[in-house]
């Protein structure tokens, strides 16, 4: 069964149980300050659940697109290392608002996966919340009552606060859950060791598949537990994981959803999935990373500095470093891949068909940016960590860390994984005194924050030709956002200019930068560590094309007319 038919077959299951199945919500949550990222199905009912609002439907299912790399619900250290963590995954899930509670959640569950499925009952395995007495919450009995009349009892395992109590957050719904596991070793490893006994052990062939969770209480900030006004269902089922159980894989990326893009990423490389494990790590971050990041820029979220725009960005520039040190890519690639998420993804989440060229355009000039000062900073890295050998440490202190990320623009993380590659490992206590020691600095120089230059063409030099002319056609070297009270304002460098900058109380330049589709206002233009910068009422919708700039001659200082008038007298002069 392919992929894309498990994943209607869940949906028309559920909508035979009287289920409205509703489409996914963005991945990027914006109205939520607990929230940077979907992290759970359930997140867009949460107030349903809260009793703030009435459920449109008592019944509901969907495939939610979810991001775990941040906040309590962190895998991105785990991807690409392991076979079945992913930042990006769908999640299928069933809904109750008040209407069915724990009977029908468990037998619906044991139903579609043992006799729509037809996953072998005997290699699955369920487990029950034990209790806990830090909250004061009893065993769930009800929950294993149900089971015990499905499955022997042999079958059901007790488990922890850690593994049974399903959170969103610090905050907000909660409740016990029941986990349903499969055991995907072979029949000779199965006769050695029983199932049971790995069970949440991390093995990579007994993984949790389904989780049914019973909402009940609210966690308060004050961390008590109060109960909901109504009791709800909400489950989760990875959606990776179910494919690669149902068609016989040992691993989630040797499924129809993850092989088309190795099997791309093979013949641009030249390199074999299978026979290298850095070579496969690298494989495995890459079309994990795409994912990720195809989908957050299509629900509105560009990578940036800033929160959820950082992490995008941070999980970009992981998988532009994989591709460069372990399958030789030297030039943007990533965003090849993407006709490959519309075709693939484009029919449930028709965002990504819709968007395909953006997605790629956003990309390539991310990977394009990263890629200028990427070989730089690993030279840098590898020679910080072969003085570290000679000296018989295996520190990276938080000072050339932050230099990494400052000069080069190396993520914390990203650092740290080339370190533990090595053997090294970075201090990360340094790393944010740096950074806050930076952060003080700005705050003390200027109430506004300065993002980081976004390089877009080679960085040669700037071509002043104000004293001789007013217009030139120019590129776009680089470009940054300065944040303050009033809003947004953008600075850009030029490679050519005829915009005087101010200096010694002269008045800089204003004017406008033209391209085919648009015009941008240049309000003003000024030195900045020997640098023409020029500050913009917006950035280009393209920053690569070549624009037109032209300076306002009308507003050109009387002083600046003097100087050009005495530059063109001088170069006279010097003919003669």
């Amino acid at each position: 069964m392919e992929a894309k038919k498990i994943r209607s077959t869940f949906i028309e299951f559920f909508q035979s149980k009287q289920h409205q199945f509703v489409p996914s919500s963005p991945i990027v949550v914006k109205n939520d300050p607990t929230l940077m990222f979907t992290n759970a199905g359930m997140n867009q009912f949460k107030d349903a659940f809260l009793g703030n609002e009435q459920a449109k439907y008592a019944r509901v299912a969907n495939s939610q697109k979810c991001l775990r790399v941040s906040g309590k619900h962190n895998d991105l250290e785990e991807v690409g290392v392991d076979t079945y963590h992913h930042t990006m995954f769908e999640m299928l899930g069933n809904w109750s608002f008040g209407d069915y509670f724990k009977k029908e959640a468990i037998e619906w569950a044991w139903e579609l996966l043992t006799e729509v499925y037809q996953l072998p009952k005997d290699r699955l395995y369920v487990s029950v919340f034990e209790g806990d007495q830090d909250d004061n919450l009893q065993m769930d009995q009800e929950a294993y009552d149900f089971w015990k009349k499905i499955v022997p009892e042999d079958r059901i395992i007790m488990g922890t606060k850690k593994d049974n109590f399903w959170e969103m957050g610090d905050t907000g719904p909660c409740g016990p859950c029941s986990e349903i596991h499969i055991d995907l070793r072979s029949e000779e490893e199965r006769k050695q060791v029983a199932g049971k006994d790995l069970v949440n052990n991390d093995h990579p062939q007994v993984i949790e598949i389904w989780n049914l969770v019973f909402m009940q209480y609210n966690r308060l900030s004050d961390g008590s537990l109060k109960e909901l006004p109504a009791k709800h269902v909400d489950t989760g089922m990875g959606f990776e994981r179910l494919v690669r159980a149902i068609q016989h894989k040992s691993s989630n990326y040797d499924t129809d959803l993850f092989m088309p893009f190795i099997s791309f990423l093979e013949g641009k490389s030249g390199k074999k999935y299978g026979q290298d494990e850095q070579t496969d790590i690298a494989f495995r971050v890459i079309v994990d990373h795409i994912r990720a990041i195809s989908f957050t820029i299509a629900d509105g979220q560009l990578p940036s500095n800033n929160k959820a725009g950082y992490v995008i960005r941070r999980i970009l520039r992981r998988a532009v470093r994989y591709g460069y040190t372990f399958l030789d890519f030297q030039e943007p690639f990533l965003y090849e891949l993407s006709p490959l998420i519309s075709t693939n993804f484009g029919e449930i989440f028709p965002e990504v068909k819709q968007q395909q060229e953006f997605i790629a355009k956003v990309i390539q000039e991310e990977e394009t940016s990263f890629l200028r000062t990427l070989d730089k900073g690993l030279k840098m890295l590898d020679q910080i960590k072969a003085d570290l050998r000679a000296q018989n440490e295996t520190v990276i202190s938080g000072k050339t860390a932050f230099e990494l990320y400052d000069t080069y623009g190396f993520p914390l993380d990203l650092t740290s994984l080339i370190a533990r590659e090595g053997g090294f490992s970075l201090d990360e206590k340094g790393f944010a005194f740096e950074m806050e020691k930076q952060k003080n600095r700005s705050r003390a120089a200027s109430e506004s924050e300065t993002g980081d230059w976004v390089s877009v063409h080679d960085d040669e030099g700037v071509d002043f030709i104000g004293y001789d002319f007013t217009e030139a056609y120019s590129h776009i070297i680089k470009y940054r956002v300065v944040k303050d009270k009033k809003g947004d304002k953008y600075q850009l460098v030029l490679d050519k200019t005829p915009f005087y900058a101010e200096s010694g109380g002269q008045v800089g330049d204003t004017g406008y930068l033209i391209s085919e589709s648009e015009k941008i206002r240049v309000v003003d233009t000024k030195k900045e560590n020997d640098l023409i910068v020029h500050f913009v009422e917006k950035l280009p919708t393209d920053p690569s094309l070549r624009f037109s700039a032209e300076v306002d001659k009308g507003k050109r200082s009387l002083t600046m007319n003097n100087h050009t008038a005495t530059h063109l007298l001088q170069s006279a002069l010097k003919q003669v």
